[in-house]
């Protein structure tokens, strides 16, 4: 499961279809309706709010909108619970994590889509999902690196 800090206008195609997947799974286990992947470490950030569904509701509805700006349909009617009001605080993601979320889909665009790599490549920082706030700080403690 990966739920990325970054914007969604760096995922290709199948990067954007993956995430919007992979969050509507982690939406499941933050209802509780699942068995598996409860103890997932992506999703101790969303587990931390006042109202993880209502975090991840906001997280996929920012999808949505990457999807709707390249004429992709993302059913919404699978968000359980409305976005949060705009004036709610971001999440913090240290910048430790930016990069090395930049650097893990830089990987993957250099594989999948060249234009989306050059455009990640060439903001540093790069932009990130409108739910977060950089901060400083290493990787945060619940990614697991595959290095």
């Amino acid at each position: 499961m990966r739920l990325w800090s970054l914007h969604p206008r760096y995922l290709d195609t199948k990067g954007l279809l993956a995430c919007w997947r992979e969050t509507l799974l982690a939406q499941k286990v933050l209802a509780g309706g699942t068995t598996g992947y409860r103890n997932h470490p992506q999703l101790e950030r969303f587990r931390a709010t006042a109202d993880p569904l209502a975090t991840v509701g906001t997280y996929l509805e920012i999808l949505a909108l990457e999807a709707d700006a390249r004429g992709y349909n993302f059913n919404r009617g699978l968000i359980l619970r409305p976005p949060l009001e705009s004036e709610e605080p971001r999440l913090p993601v240290t910048s430790g994590q930016v990069a090395y979320e930049r650097e893990h889909l830089l990987a993957k665009l250099a594989v999948r889509d060249s234009h989306r790599e050059a455009m990640l490549a060439a903001e540093d920082p790069p932009a990130l999902h409108p739910l977060f706030e950089a901060v400083p700080g290493d990787i945060e403690s619940w990614e697991r690196p595959s290095n």
